[in-house]
């Protein structure tokens, strides 16, 4: 994946989970909503751009 293709997921779901609850979304379905397929990179791909993972922001 381009380095501007993953800028742009991880963007699009730190946003989505920003405007979230854990009530009502996962983070995993979020993730795979904006094409990201391996939780495991887009995790640590996630707390490495952000400085948290990607539960932290659905939490707050």
């Amino acid at each position: 994946m381009s380095t501007l293709l993953r800028s742009i997921r991880l963007d699009r779901v730190r946003a989505e989970l920003q405007h979230r609850t854990p009530e009502d979304a996962t983070v995993a379905a979020v993730a795979r909503m904006w094409g990201c397929a391996y939780a495991g990179r887009f995790s640590a791909a996630y707390a490495r751009r952000y400085g948290e993972m990607p539960s932290e922001t659905l939490r707050r």
